[in-house]
């Protein structure tokens, strides 16, 4: 089986990426964007995928932390569509059920080629840590068109914020 590998950088006027990434890893991450509970869902992510994650980020978070987590979606997808190559001999479709103590989210994915997300979360806070909320909709959404995948993310149940985003990052992973 050829090596599903992929490395990937970006430099904008407002953010500085450099992601590599091995789809058949062992769950190894380093990673840093200066946003906590970002750097906390793409290990996550990593870890439960078992996917080999290196990311290092800059961006112009001291104004807001939009463009570095929508870019940060942007390298994650373009690392996924490049890792998987035409996408023959894969499991097309994807889904996983994931409890995190109150909380439970569902995460289906389609390796169709087709970009698409359909993400419905509800926080009741503004802010995780210093991310706010809105962004990771944006991540997600980022991830699905520019890894060209069909991504559907619902929260079944959950009271605490931190527990929900989590939840879905580790469903995604699986």
């Amino acid at each position: 089986m050829a090596e599903r590998t992929a490395e990937i950088k970006r430099k904008t006027k407002e953010t500085d990426i450099t992601l590599s990434l091995s789809l058949d890893g062992s769950g190894q991450f380093d990673v840093s964007t200066g946003i906590g509970m970002l750097d906390h869902m793409i290990e996550q992510l990593a870890k439960h995928g078992r996917f080999d994650i290196r990311l290092q980020a800059t961006g112009d978070i001291d104004r807001d932390t939009h463009h570095l987590t929508e870019d940060v979606g942007i390298v994650l997808g373009q690392a996924f569509d490049k890792a998987l190559g035409d996408r023959r001999g894969i499991t097309r479709f994807g889904d996983a059920i994931v409890p995190l103590d109150e909380t439970l989210a569902l995460v289906a994915i389609d390796l169709s080629g087709r970009p698409h997300a359909e993400v419905a979360l509800e926080f009741d806070r503004d802010l995780i840590g210093e991310l706010p909320t809105e962004n990771l909709w944006h991540l997600l959404e980022s991830f699905a068109t520019e890894g060209r995948l069909t991504l559907h993310v619902r929260l079944l149940s959950g009271s605490n914020d931190h527990h929900r985003a989590e939840a879905v990052f580790k469903a995604l992973a699986r």
